[in-house]
């Protein structure tokens, strides 16, 4: 529930997005915090970088974000915004299943604040295809969740703009991409790929409800040392020691928590309050 002493309660927020990000942050931001979120209208997001290649990304995750959410706080003359970014491919732990990297920032410019949460989605349907027309298609369809998530289809050897197709959720529409990108294409086969933009992908907005709830959690901390919404954990320490001889290893040993708006941080011990490190994680005992 919503707490009415808290600072961002009443107020309104920009969410830059053009995808219908905001049925999956708003709830979260109105039930922790009171905060009413706004969608922008009209804007073009697509010109900080697309999903299928068009228009490539620049910068970082986090640097493209803010300049996302401050594209639609200018645009609405706002002083609060939100925008997120994803990204896809191979887990960063486990390389060999798909994982899709979303990250969430919200901006305070009354308080010169910057806080962003990030989030690894292990469900994701992060998928792709090569196929000629007339393949049978029903096994990758069901897998990715065809029709209620959406495809991309372009030839299978060129990643340019030629005969590319998005936001296909039609049996029809796809059977013809399929047919003119195979045309287009140097090696006669298309490749399907899952649209990964919020709008046509179910999965992918659960996973920016989560993210939402994330960000909506630690903007409800106040700092203990200022009041500031947003203390939350901003590094971790390294140095966890060998249970065996007492060597600082490459294990966390603890995390620590910080505000954006002070200087003020706390140093606190891991959450599953292991306080040693086998032997086998010591670089004396284990070299």
């Amino acid at each position: 529930m919503s707490d009415a002493r808290h600072p961002y309660a009443g107020r309104r927020a920009v969410l830059t997005t053009m995808h219908g990000k905001e049925a999956a942050i708003a709830p979260a931001m109105l039930s922790q915090l009171g905060l009413i979120i706004s969608p922008t209208v009209g804007l073009d997001t697509d010109q900080l970088g697309t999903f299928s290649g068009e228009i490539p990304r620049d910068g970082t995750m986090l640097s493209v974000a803010v300049r996302k959410a401050r594209l639609g706080m200018s645009a609405a003359g706002a002083s609060l915004g939100l925008a997120s970014e994803g990204s896809f491919g191979p887990h960063p732990g486990i390389p060999f299943i798909p994982a899709g990297i979303e990250l969430l920032v919200f901006i305070d410019d009354d308080s010169g604040m910057v806080v962003h949460e990030g989030f690894i989605a292990e469900a994701t349907n992060f998928d792709h295809l090569a196929v000629s027309p007339g393949d049978a298609l029903e096994s990758f369809l069901g897998r990715i969740g065809f029709p209620t998530h959406g495809v991309i289809v372009r030839p299978n050897d060129d990643q340019s703009t030629a005969a590319l197709a998005k936001g296909i959720v039609k049996w029809d529409h796809l059977t013809r991409a399929i047919a003119e990108a195979a045309a287009a294409s140097r090696d006669g086969r298309a490749r399907l790929e899952t649209d990964m933009r919020a709008h046509f992908n179910p999965t992918r907005m659960q996973s920016l409800a989560t993210l939402a709830d994330r960000l909506a959690r630690r903007l409800a901390t106040l700092c203990p040392n200022c009041g500031s919404p947003g203390f939350g954990q901003t590094d971790t320490r390294a140095g966890l020691p060998c249970g065996t001889c007492g060597t600082p290893t490459e294990m966390i040993a603890a995390t620590v928590f910080g505000c954006p708006a002070c200087a003020h941080t706390q140093e606190r011990p891991r959450s599953d309050g292991l306080q040693r490190a086998p032997a086998q994680e010591c670089s004396e005992c284990n070299p």
